[in-house]
C-alpha cells in the first residue's frame, strides 16, 4: 500500500479521536493543528532563558546576519530557478515515507519523523526561549500534531512584541530559523566525525544497493528494495560514478537489463518524469556496504551498524533542519523572513512604505513558490495513482 494511505488512515483515526475525546484530553483544534497546552513546558523555557540572557543576546546578534545572509541567499536561489522550473523541476515533498517519481529527495520514514520533530520543537522552543529572555511573555505553550506528525508550539504575547525595542524583535522573529541552523550545523559536525572516526575505516564496498524504489516506476513490483545490482546490461557497475553514467545513457522505451545478487530482471524505460527526454527506471541507490572482516570479529556487526544508523540519522537532521530554517527566512509575510525584512526597513522608512514593498513581494514569492509547487509535486503525485 502507498504510504499516503497510511498516513490518510493515521490522520482518519487521530482525528476521530481527538474530536470525540476533546475535552476530556483538553485538545485545541486550530485548522490542521491539534494543540495541547501545558505548563510544563513554559517552566522549562523560562529556567533556559534565565540561566544567560547576555549570551542568549549575544548570540542573536551574531545569528542576524545569518539570518539575512540566508535570506539574501535563498531569494537568489528561488528566482534562479525559474527559468528552469518547468523544464527540470528540482521540488521535493517533506513528508517522511512518501516517494514521489520525480522528485530529486526521498526521506525514510523513521528517520523523517524524528528529523522532522526536531525542526518543530526546536524552531518553536528558539522562539520561546528568545522572547523570554526579551520580556516577552509567553501566551500558550504545548504539543501539537500537524495533520499526523508530531511537535511543539510556543505562541508569544503580541501586545508584549509590539511594544519590543525593534532589535529585540528582530532577535524573536530570526531565533526559530537560527536554532535550526544551529542544529543543522553540529548534525552536520557529528555526521563528519562519525563517518570519518567509524564508517570509512570499519566498512567497505561491494557494489551498488537499490535503497528504495519509487512507487507507479517502471521499476515498480520488479526490482526491490535491498537487491545489490551487479550490472547493467551486460556492463558492471562495481561503484556509483559508473552506475550512474550507465544509467544516464538510458532511452525512453529501452529495456533495460539489471543483473543483482537475487536474479536477473528486464525493465522497460518509461519517461523521466523531469525531462522527457531520457529514461526512467524509478530506482534510489547507494554504495553497498559490507562491515570489514577484522571490524567484525572484534566488535561484531551490531555496533558498526548501529553508528551507521546513527549516522543517518543525524544526516536528516542536518538537512531538514538547515532546509525548513532557510526557507523560512523567505522575505514573505507570514513567514519570520517577512517579519524581519519588515523590522530592517522599518529602521529607515515610514510603515506605510515598508508595507507597500513587504506586501508586494509576499504575493509575488507566494505565487512563485505555489506554481512550482503545483507543477512540480502536481504532477508527481498525479503518477501514484
Amino acid at each position: 500500500m502507498n504510504v499516503l494511505w497510511y498516513y490518510a488512515i493515521a490522520f482518519i483515526i487521530i482525528w476521530v479521536l481527538a474530536i470525540l475525546f476533546r475535552k476530556r484530553l483538553k485538545i485545541d483544534i486550530s485548522g490542521p493543528l491539534l494543540m495541547r497546552r501545558t505548563q510544563r513546558l513554559r517552566d522549562f523555557i523560562d529556567s533556559v532563558a534565565n540561566r544567560s540572557p547576555r549570551i542568549w543576546r549575544w548570540t542573536m546578534n551574531i545569528g542576524l546576519p545569518v539570518a539575512f545572509f540566508f535570506m539574501a541567499l535563498i531569494l537568489y536561489l528561488l528566482l534562479d530557478t525559474l527559468p528552469t522550473t518547468f523544464s527540470n523541476p528540482q521540488v521535493s515533498l517533506i513528508l517522511p515515507g512518501v516517494d514521489i517519481p520525480g522528485s530529486p529527495l526521498f526521506i525514510p520514514l523513521g528517520y523523517g519523523i524524528i528529523a522532522l520533530m526536531t525542526v518543530l520543537v526546536v524552531h518553536e522552543f528558539g522562539h520561546g526561549i528568545i522572547s523570554r529572555v526579551e520580556g516577552v511573555k509567553i501566551k500558550s505553550i504545548g504539543v501539537l500534531l500537524l495533520a499526523v506528525l508530531p511537535g511543539a508550539f510556543v505562541e508569544p504575547d503580541e501586545d508584549d512584541i509590539e511594544k519590543s525595542k525593534r532589535i529585540s524583535k528582530l532577535r524573536i522573529f530570526a531565533a526559530g530559523s537560527i536554532f535550526n541552523l544551529s542544529l543543522a550545523a553540529i548534525a552536520l559536525l557529528l555526521t563528519f566525525v562519525i563517518s570519518s572516526l567509524v564508517i570509512a575505516p570499519a566498512f567497505h564496498t561491494d557494489g551498488v544497493g537499490i535503497s528504495s524504489v519509487v512507487p507507479s516506476s517502471p521499476a515498480d513490483g520488479i526490482l526491490t528494495q535491498g537487491m545489490v545490482i551487479q550490472s547493467i546490461n551486460g556492463v558492471q557497475v562495481a561503484d556509483l560514478n559508473n552506475y550512474v553514467k550507465v544509467l544516464n545513457n538510458t532511452k525512453v522505451g529501452e529495456n533495460v537489463t539489471f543483473q543483482t545478487n537475487q536474479g536477473t530482471y528486464t525493465i522497460k524505460a518509461g519517461v523521466n518524469p523531469n525531462n522527457s527526454t531520457r529514461g526512467y527506471i524509478g530506482i534510489r541507490s547507494q554504495a553497498h556496504l559490507v562491515v570489514d572482516n577484522n571490524v567484525a570479529k572484534t566488535f561484531g556487526y551490531q555496533i558498526p551498524w548501529f553508528f551507521y544508523s546513527l549516522n543517518d540519522l543525524f544526516y536528516w537532521i542536518f538537512l531538514l533542519n538547515f532546509a525548513v530554517g532557510t526557507f523560512n527566512l523567505l522575505p514573505m509575510k507570514p513567514l519570520d523572513g517577512g517579519l524581519l525584512l519588515e523590522e530592517l526597513l522599518g529602521y529607515k522608512l515610514s510603515e506605510n512604505t515598508v508595507q507597500k514593498i513587504v506586501n508586494p513581494l509576499s504575493y509575488i514569492l507566494i505565487a512563485i513558490i505555489a506554481v512550482i509547487i503545483v507543477y512540480s509535486l502536481g504532477r508527481g503525485i498525479s503518477l501514484l495513482f
